[in-house]
């Protein structure tokens, strides 16, 4: 099939970070939950198209896998995890033919078994999230990610209309490109088609049997309700069975969560493990955040009005309002799109005590740290960067730069050196 470009396409971080790929290797793997767009990234660039999501194209594959090595180059092969012999397939032709640019794929789950080999050296995976706020259009960033993890603590300038207000609705609005409707109601359909197609749908279609959807559904809902949490996972299962006896077993939930994360649809934040040996007595569960927190929302029942009057679920025990959470959720969305391409890892940190706790740790090559707070608020007063204060004094010069993202208006240096940024003027 020849590929055809998609009409109003808007550029994504993620765009120049692939051109770059394809221009000096053979083969890419778009890799992220169903709908966040890698279809459509992939088809500003394949010359001939394969989707296996499309049962005569399977069926075509199936009878002679080799026929994905014929047409124009790159060539996209679509949903590959449908038919996981077209990797090992792609991977033989690449050991012939080491040019740049041949093919792009992408895949929607990660495959319980995958094929006979990784592809290392070979394909190479590239990973998509939902749009962040300046993808979506919302703003136009001042502040560059990869800038200060430089170092430097330039100046921080900009300013932005977006308040709290605009902010919540792009919570609950969510970064799939298919989101981006003009009314909350089909916004709120989207929502729900996409959540009963993980249960009724996805989870079927990579193995995974579901016995009880219900069970699934609450289980997902609580698991919403510990965004931004480290909540144990048996607290979690204890907040989605709450009033019945019989709790499914951790062989029954384990299963569950596993596929969810093949799948893309769960994202836990990894607790930040220093490459030096400056501090001890960490906490090193994740934090709790589904790809997007739109359907955190969504499988919590809450909408605009509900988050702005300050109302979330009480099952999972935590500091501050639900809304600050999923601020919190579309921040660390926002760094894990933008750290991608600078080649930095994104973590949270917190003491075991509880005592001392960062919400975002960027980690650049070479050591290089960026500390991120967090905060649901167009102020920032000293106590909000106390722990900051404290990890520039334990880590010292590995501490490139600090920062709090909030809901204000403007981008500044505190005279403390820790910048102030609202989160709508934060880029790549």
């Amino acid at each position: 099939m020849v590929a055809h470009e998609i009409d109003h396409y808007r550029r994504r971080v993620v765009d120049t970070e692939l051109d770059d790929m394809l221009s000096g290797l053979p083969a890419i793997s778009l890799e992220g939950p169903k709908g966040v767009g890698k279809t459509a990234t992939a088809l500003q660039r394949a010359r001939t198209v394969y989707r296996l999501d499309d049962p005569t194209t399977l069926e075509v594959v199936r009878a002679g896998h080799s026929r994905i090595l014929g047409g124009d180059e790159p060539i996209l092969v679509d949903e590959w995890q449908r038919y996981e012999p077209s990797w090992d397939a792609i991977r033989r032709s690449i050991d012939d033919d080491r040019r740049p640019g041949r093919f792009l794929l992408t895949g929607s789950a990660t495959p319980s078994q995958r094929a006979t080999h990784s592809g290392a050296g070979r394909i190479v995976s590239l990973r998509m999230r939902p749009l962040t706020l300046c993808e979506r259009g919302t703003e136009s960033p001042t502040v560059s990610l990869e800038q200060l993890l430089n170092g430097g603590r330039g100046e921080l300038e900009g300013s932005t209309s977006i308040g709290l207000e605009d902010y919540v609705t792009e919570i609950v609005t969510g970064g799939f490109p298919g989101m981006q409707v003009d009314t909350p109601r089909l916004q709120r359909r989207f929502l729900d088609g996409y959540i009963s197609r993980i249960v009724d749908a996805d989870l079927p279609e990579i193995g995974v049997e579901v016995r009880h959807p219900s069970t699934l559904r609450r289980w997902l809902s609580a698991y919403a309700a510990a965004t931004g949490t480290t909540a144990s996972y048996e607290r979690i299962r204890d907040a989605a069975t709450a009033g019945i006896d019989n709790k499914p077993a951790k062989t029954t939930t384990i299963p569950y969560r596993e596929a969810l994360e093949r799948l893309w649809i769960l994202e836990p934040l990894p607790a930040w493990l220093p490459s030096r040996n400056h501090l001890s007595r960490m906490v090193q569960s994740p934090k709790h955040h589904l790809t997007d927190p739109a359907l955190a929302a969504r499988l919590l029942g809450v909408n605009a009005s509900t988050l702005l009057d300050g109302k979330g679920p009480t099952a999972i025990a935590r500091d501050g309002a639900f809304l600050g959470a999923l601020f919190e959720s579309l921040a660390t969305l926002s760094l894990r799109v933008f750290a991608q391409p600078a080649s930095a890892q994104v973590s949270h940190f917190r003491t075991r005590a509880g005592e001392r706790e960062v919400d975002l740790i960027v980690e650049g090559d070479g050591g290089r740290i960026l500390a991120v707070e967090v905060k649901l608020s167009e102020t920032v007063e000293d106590s909000d960067v106390e722990h900051l204060r404290w990890l520039s004094k334990k880590i010292g010069d590995d501490l490139i730069d600090a920062i709090v993202l909030t809901t204000g208006r403007f981008a500044y240096r505190r005279p403390d050196g820790i910048g102030v940024v609202p989160l709508a003027l934060l880029g790549p």
